[in-house]
């Protein structure tokens, strides 16, 4: 089944579809060998992890769409995939579709702030028109060439114009024919009860540590009546935790004795990354080829 096809069938399913955010391609493969189904890798993650520098659109299509690909070539876990504001116009917006389907994604979303966007959880957020928006969603739904890649809008306005304005236009987007539909940072889970209610289409909820929205588990979640749920930052905060851990004891004691018990050991890690399997298939080859020659001198 392609990768579009099983995450459209975790969307439609009756269970919520809990979707971990990856730091890199090392966290695809860590997500993927937990068990599991889906992942996400957001702007805000993706733009720590290239630049070291906040979400705030600094990061270009083909940046991103190389570390999509990157991605999906280390995982068979669909990828949902952030587009920002559509990196530009209609015509824009028809282009990322085209080479985030080539990088391997199983969908993106397309949000309606104003570019350069914030973090959803930051201060300081301002939104398009709604027909600027609904034009982009449509534009990137018309581009697709494969009908089960996941278009869904994403829609700030909560903190711009209020709840009511955030519903309308989710139920606009999903008129448009959005698949799936994200209102982001809700204050409360009364709020968030209101959003599945109101709107048409399945919804996803974003859990960030620290933001401005309640940390819901995902079976209370699926009470609410979300579809999917998405962790985008919880590894790139671990990460962040974990290195400066690391190097602050580095620092003191000159040595790494002291986080043996924290880290991978030497083999662990080689396995993970599937080193063996990747001799195995070496060795594999060659003694094809060996066997080849020596058929051929044979004769």
């Amino acid at each position: 089944m392609r990768r579009t096809t099983r995450l459209k069938a975790l969307i439609a399913a009756p269970g919520i579809v809990v979707m971990p955010g990856v730091h890199d391609a090392l966290g695809a493969r860590l997500a993927e060998a937990a068990g599991f189904e889906a992942i996400v890798q957001g702007g805000y993650s993706a733009t720590a992890t290239l630049l070291g520098r906040p979400d705030s659109s600094q990061l270009s299509l083909t940046e991103l769409s190389e570390m999509y690909s990157r991605l999906a070539d280390a995982t068979s876990l669909p990828i949902l995939a952030d587009a920002d504001t559509g990196f530009g116009n209609v015509t824009n917006v028809a282009r990322t579709v085209r080479l985030y389907e080539k990088a391997g994604v199983a969908g993106l979303f397309i949000e309606d702030q104003v570019f350069p966007k914030r973090c959803g959880h930051m201060a300081g957020k301002a939104v398009v028109p709604r027909s600027e928006w609904l034009a982009k969603i449509k534009a990137a739904l018309d581009a697709r060439d494969d009908a089960d890649f996941v278009v869904m809008a994403r829609t700030d306005a909560i903190a711009v114009n209020g709840l009511d304005d955030a519903i309308e236009r989710a139920q606009l987007a999903r008129e448009a024919g959005a698949d799936l539909l994200f209102v982001e940072a809700p204050t409360g889970v009364d709020q968030m009860r209101r959003l599945c209610r109101e709107i048409p289409g399945p919804c996803l909820a974003n859990n960030v540590e620290s933001g401005l929205s309640p940390l819901v588990p995902a079976d209370e979640l699926q009470a609410i009546g979300y579809a999917a749920v998405v962790f985008p930052v919880s590894a790139t905060y671990a990460i962040a935790h974990a290195l400066r851990e690391l190097f602050a004891t580095l620092r003191r004691t000159g040595t790494t004795a002291d986080a043996l018990p924290r880290l991978a050991s030497f083999g662990e890690f080689n396995e993970l990354v599937g080193l063996s399997a990747q001799r195995r298939r070496e060795a594999d080859l060659q003694d094809y080829a060996d066997a080849l020659v020596a058929r051929h001198a044979n004769h």
